[in-house]
């Protein structure tokens, strides 16, 4: 009878040694073959699941625009006085709806180059207004003419043009006309071959933006959709901001850093955002990066809406800006284990210079340099209630009951071993006594 007993209590131990053995080796083994399955079905190639998704997004992405409409424009061209902006908007598109073309793998570098075509289509619902709302805003031709041509004979020339077309440093528009393009009646009038047609996004519609190289993740699965370059150059960064919980699905939130936007002498990186020594204080004014270059010479420069992260100076004659963080910055929340964006925001504000100019009339009284805020966008994307329950059913519900499964096998294992182990013993020491 005791031997029974204690053979029963030594196999009793062995099972949840067993139990917890097994459940300590599924730990990393479910976790490898779950890698493995998730891995196989999530990276950029032909045929997986990710890389249908991917090409042709089945999330509906929307950009809205907040327009700076200028309350006092004859006060800032008479007197060069602050610029009393107003903030109107939401005016929403919907975009990113078109699949992606010249689509191309790299197997060397594990990126996939593609071109993204560009479409938006005006969402009234989501609007505060229509496309046809009107706001006075400064005059984008006239704004660049100083700086296009710095020569003053040739502003003088200029000038004449923008008297006869009855053009000033300000202007009224639509909001389709200032996104999308209209023709300028100065630039029309401009004897010799230049384009006349000009917008904050035009040409737009039937073109496409890239070219995008992302890596496709068959060499890192936490790499997958990053962008690696655009156009031939680095991507701008972001950096791990939080862990939270998005409908039921855990992601890290990434946000894009002040850093981004720093000057060169912050962040040797922006060097070729400085482009002269004025207007940037010698390279070390903040908040903003001169992408002239990339606008035909034009002084166009990109900052976080409201000038978030900037340098005070550049607010400063600008009245009613408020930045804020939880509105104005931008982030991605990603999932860890597959790598996928759930969750985007994208927000930028566009500016342009306006500068002292003494052979343009328009001109002359400004008494310095403005950066103006034209409008700010943000981009947003959001993973969609039933793809949310998919994700969580395919991927992070199978990951949790494996875990369950891990614990419960251990945790059983652990507390039958112990318990029977302690059996044993209590029955060896009354044989002794």
């Amino acid at each position: 009878m005791g031997c029974n007993r204690n053979c029963g209590l030594i196999a009793g131990a062995v099972i949840g040694a067993v139990l917890a053995v097994f459940g300590g080796i599924l730990m990393p083994v479910g976790d490898m073959l779950i890698e493995k399955t998730i891995k196989k079905e999530v990276v950029l190639e032909e045929g997986t699941i990710a890389f249908k998704n991917w090409v042709k997004t089945g999330t509906d992405v929307y950009r809205q625009f907040w327009i700076f409409d200028v309350q006092n424009p004859d006060e800032v061209t008479v007197n060069s006085s602050k610029i009393k902006v107003k903030q109107r908007g939401p005016y929403t598109y919907r975009v990113r709806y078109l699949a992606k073309e010249n689509i191309t793998q790299d197997p060397e570098t594990h990126t996939v180059s593609f071109l993204q075509p560009n479409g938006a289509i005006f969402e009234p619902s989501l609007s505060v207004g229509t496309e046809d709302d009107t706001f006075t805003i400064l005059n984008l031709a006239v704004a660049a003419a100083p700086q296009l041509y710095p020569n003053t004979f040739m502003q003088g020339i200029l000038n004449s043009f923008i008297k006869k077309s009855k053009s000033s440093m300000f202007q009224n528009r639509t909001l389709k006309e200032l996104l999308w393009g209209y023709t300028d009646p100065f630039l029309n009038l401009v004897p010799y071959p230049i384009t006349t047609t000009i917008g904050v996004f035009y040409p737009y519609n039937n073109t496409a933006d890239g070219i995008y190289k992302v890596f496709n993740g068959k060499d890192d699965i936490s790499k997958v959709a990053i962008i690696d370059t655009y156009k031939g150059r680095k991507s701008i960064y972001a950096v791990f901001g939080a862990e939270i919980n998005l409908k039921g699905i855990p992601v890290y939130r990434f946000i894009l850093p002040s850093f981004a936007f720093a000057s060169p002498f912050q962040n040797p990186d922006n060097h070729c955002f400085c482009t002269e020594k004025i207007i940037s204080k010698n390279c070390t004014l903040y908040g903003v990066l001169d992408i002239g270059k990339c606008k035909e010479g034009k002084p166009v420069y990109i900052s976080l809406p409201h000038f978030l992260h900037g340098s005070p100076e550049l607010a400063e004659p600008i009245e009613s800006l408020s930045p804020n963080e939880e509105e104005h910055s931008t982030y991605l929340d990603v999932e860890p284990i597959t790598g996928f964006t759930l969750r985007f925001a994208k927000r930028l504000q566009v500016n342009m210079l306006v500068k002292p100019a003494k052979k343009i009339e328009a001109l002359k009284n400004l008494k310095h340099n403005y950066i103006v805020p034209i409008l700010w966008l943000n981009e947003t994307g959001t993973i969609g209630d039933e793809k949310a329950e998919m994700f969580r059913n395919q991927v992070t519900g199978k990951i949790n009951l494996l875990g369950l499964v891990e614990i419960v096998l251990l945790s059983v294992g652990v507390v039958m071993f112990i318990a029977f182990m302690i059996s044993y013993c209590a029955c060896r020491s009354k044989r002794v006594n």
